[in-house]
């Protein structure tokens, strides 16, 4: 595994993208607990997409444009619909000072539909992996799968550091209400900004 793998990884995890601001969102309506069930759901998405890329079925989403425009569709769909459930549905971002309630299996399965639904993810993999695998390597698909957990382990590690952050932040805008109206507002207008950037990717 080399230097320019993890590197080029980091920046990758570190980007803004949907799990991100779901984790985000998450740690500072629920807590840190809260978001560290987000992190493992978006972690556990990516793993469709690490299998089809690994085991070659990816290819199919790039030469089919049904396929990629079905999963996309439906993913469009969902970033939508967590862009509508942030603003009507009080529970997604409620801050309050009793935590003792929240599902984080919900939390959690939420965070994984976000990433199978993104039917981009497998194509990165496609693309993402093999740079780093040399043509004549004797175990490539064993490499394949090594990286491709460095690089879940990673998204793990990252997103809880994003959800420890977020949760950091609750005290601050439990004592504010006007403020979490806002920020709501903006994490809704970002899913929706995700969605639609997804609806005209090709």
């Amino acid at each position: 595994m080399s230097l320019e793998f993890l590197l080029t990884s980091l920046v990758v995890v570190l980007l803004p993208g949907t799990g991100v601001i779901y984790t985000l969102a998450v740690g500072l309506g629920h807590g840190f607990k809260a978001s560290i069930a987000a992190a493992f759901g978006c972690t556990l998405g990516i793993v469709p997409a690490a299998i089809a890329s690994i085991a070659g079925l990816a290819a199919l989403l790039h030469t089919s444009a049904l396929a990629f425009q079905t999963i996309k569709y439906l993913g469009v769909v969902y970033l939508f619909y967590m862009a509508w459930k942030i603003l009507k549905d009080n529970t997604v971002m409620e801050v309050s000072e009793n935590k003792a309630e929240t599902g984080y299996w919900r939390i959690a399965t939420t965070g994984t539909l976000l990433n199978i639904l993104n039917p981009k993810l497998s194509l990165f993999f496609l693309a993402f992996l093999p740079q780093f695998i040399s043509p004549t390597a004797p175990n490539a698909m064993t490499s394949l799968i090594w990286l491709a957990v460095v690089f879940m382990a990673m998204t793990f590690v990252v997103f809880v550091a994003y959800g420890a952050f977020a949760a950091s932040a609750r005290d601050y805008v439990i004592r504010r209400p006007s403020v979490m109206k806002w920020i709501k507002r903006c994490f809704a207008g970002t899913f929706g900004f995700l969605g639609a950037k997804l609806a005209v990717s090709d």
